[in-house]
Parts: structure tokens; C-alpha cells; sequence
């Protein structure tokens, strides 16, 4: 099962970004769905989750910047990235953390920031 993230691209400093990332149904409305960022020659580090119920939780870098959002209709979570800086720029992923077991993974998107 892979999931399927998109929305990356090249912007400058300041500027905004919205990933999107889509998963089997199945998987979607039982996972906690989080987004997880990869710095070139760096660990992989998580960015922000969000429950089944809503509630979200972010990386103090990201806090105030980055909203995560999902939309149970699209099967779809989202991050919605402003105030975007060079140090957010990195290989982002999502993923669904099943509670009844099992972590699946999308194929990442790359965020560029420019200064």
C-alpha cells in the first residue's frame, strides 16, 4: 500500500505551500496521518499529526507556520506550509500509523525554499 503525496515545489522565502496526500479509505479513517520532513544529509524528523478525532500536534519549528488538516471525503490529508523558510526545505512524507498495527508511507515531495 502506498500513499500518495504531492504539492511540493520551488518557492521563495515567505512564501506558501499545500501538500496533499491521499490513502486507501481502509487505511485513511483508522490511522493517525502525520507528515514527516528529510533534510539532504539529515535525519527524517516529524512535522505534525493529526488523530482520527482531529487533534493535531506540530514540531516547534513548524508551530504557527504549518497547519495540518484531513478530509475524510477525499481520503486526504493536507499541509497547509507559510511563512515558509530555507531551513523547511526537505523531502516531505506522509504517513498513516494504523492503531490495530501497520505504518504506511508515501513517496515523498520535495520542498525547495528559496532565499
Amino acid at each position: 500500500v502506498q500513499l500518495q503525496a504531492s504539492g511540493g515545489g520551488l518557492v521563495q522565502a515567505g512564501g506558501s505551500l499545500r501538500l496533499s496526500c491521499a490513502a486507501p479509505g481502509s487505511i485513511f479513517r483508522m490511522s493517525v496521518m502525520a507528515w514527516y520532513r528529510q533534510p539532504s544529509g539529515k535525519q527524517r524528523e516529524l512535522v505534525a499529526t493529526i488523530t482520527t478525532d482531529g487533534s493535531t500536534n506540530y514540531a516547534d519549528s513548524v508551530k504557527g507556520r504549518f497547519t495540518v488538516s484531513r478530509d475524510y471525503a477525499k481520503n486526504t490529508v493536507y499541509l497547509q506550509m507559510n511563512s515558509l523558510k530555507p531551513e523547511d526545505t526537505a523531502v516531505y512524507h506522509c504517513a498513516a500509523h494504523r492503531a490495530s498495527g501497520g505504518n504506511f508511507w508515501g513517496q515523498g515531495t520535495q520542498v525547495t525554499v528559496s532565499s
